[in-house]
Order: C-alpha cells, then sequence, then structure tokens
C-alpha cells in the first residue's frame, strides 16, 4: 500500500485535476467525433470504407483508454499506475488512428482527386481524423511532462463522479451503435468491400435487391 501512494498526494486546485478532466474530455470529445462520423453516414448517406472504420475503431480505443483513467476515478482514487496505463493505451491507438488517416490521406493526395465522401471545412474526414490523432498525442505528451503537478490521486465528489459517469456512457453508446453499423454495412460477409455501395445486410436477407454489387472477394 505505501508503494502505491507514493508520488500520489493529493494536488490540490484545478492544476491537480488536470489529468482526470482531460481524461473525461478525451472520452467524451472522441465519443463526439465518432457521432459527427455517424452523421455523416446516416444523414448524407455516405457509405464508410474499411480504412474510415478502422480509424473509428481506433478512436474508440484512444477514448478507452480516457474511460480507464475516469472510471478509476470513480472509487476516489486514482494512482500513478492508472494514469500511466490509460494515456499508454491512448497514444498506441493514436498512433495506429493516425497512421491509417494517413494511408487514406495518401490514396487521395494526387491533384484532381476529388477525395472519399464529403468534406468539412475543405477537409475530407480522414484529413481531419490525422489532424485530431496528432493533437491527440501532442496534448498527453504536454500534460505528462508536467505529471507531478498534474495528477491528482483523489478525486472529489461532485461534479467529478457525475461527468465520470456520462462519459463512458456515452461512448458505450457510441460504440454499440458503430458494431450495429457495421454489420448492416457488411451483411453476412467476411469484410466490408473496399467502396460500399449500400447496407449490405438488407441485400442479404432479401428486402432490397437491387444498386449493391459486392466486390468479388466476397
Amino acid at each position: 500500500m505505501v508503494t502505491e501512494t507514493v508520488g500520489t498526494e493529493n494536488r490540490s486546485g484545478a492544476l491537480g485535476q488536470v489529468q482526470f478532466w482531460l481524461a473525461v474530455i478525451f472520452t467524451a470529445g472522441w465519443a463526439g467525433v465518432i457521432c459527427g462520423g455517424l452523421g455523416f453516414q446516416f444523414v448524407n448517406w455516405e457509405y464508410p470504407c474499411p480504412l474510415c472504420m478502422l480509424q473509428r475503431y481506433f478512436m474508440m480505443l484512444a477514448a478507452l483508454g480516457g474511460a480507464y483513467i475516469v472510471r478509476k476515478g470513480m472509487n476516489g482514487v486514482i494512482a500513478p499506475r492508472d494514469y500511466a496505463v490509460g494515456w499508454g493505451l491512448a497514444i498506441v491507438a493514436c498512433f495506429g488512428g493516425g497512421f491509417t488517416a494517413w494511408r487514406q490521406t495518401m490514396l487521395h493526395i494526387l491533384p484532381g482527386d476529388p477525395g472519399y465522401m464529403g468534406a468539412v471545412f475543405g477537409l475530407h474526414l480522414y484529413v481531419w481524423a490525422w489532424i485530431l490523432f496528432v493533437a491527440a498525442i501532442t496534448t498527453i505528451g504536454v500534460v505528462l511532462s508536467f505529471s507531478y503537478l498534474t495528477a491528482t490521486a483523489t478525486i472529489p465528489d461532485v461534479p467529478h463522479r457525475m461527468a465520470g459517469k456520462l462519459a463512458p456512457g456515452l461512448l458505450a453508446l457510441v460504440i454499440v451503435v458503430n458494431i450495429v453499423a457495421t454489420f448492416l454495412l457488411e451483411g453476412f460477409h467476411v469484410k466490408l468491400p473496399d467502396d460500399p455501395a449500400c447496407y449490405q445486410f438488407f441485400h442479404d436477407i432479401g428486402v432490397l435487391k437491387d444498386g449493391c454489387v459486392l466486390p468479388a472477394t466476397h
């Protein structure tokens, strides 16, 4: 117990709570970004490709890193190793997601290439994803550089516990919606086509019978 609490004394004030609140924002923020992608998908009838979906799942994994820290805070105490585990998972996920977003950006980098799906403020979603992954890694790095000042051991009841319940709850909902959306896109097949044209599930069960062509690998 002594070893566990060494270096975890309570840093009072807002500065000592920076890492906890960053974890809350990290969890809810990535969930919000994924909701934006879902909005594009369902409102604009845009069908995400495998790389798009992979970026979403890396976002979920990054958010789970933040959620790990938040849920540990629900016990009232966060040990240094809990911060380390959560941010370590988040950084690995952001590296994976950043590489995937960079890969998709490079596929459409040539002049005249219209890109895949729509754009927001002139940039396609995968470009925004790359920017966000890099920004997330940078933010975590800066905060961890001052971890002695920003990682409080004791988490107050209010408003911290309420935020700690809402952020992971939102993330859980987003994860469920994405699992369902992926299943509807794939149908009863091994993987998504490179350029989805419909929700294959409805064709597989015979509700829709035209307008969706499967690739040869299916």
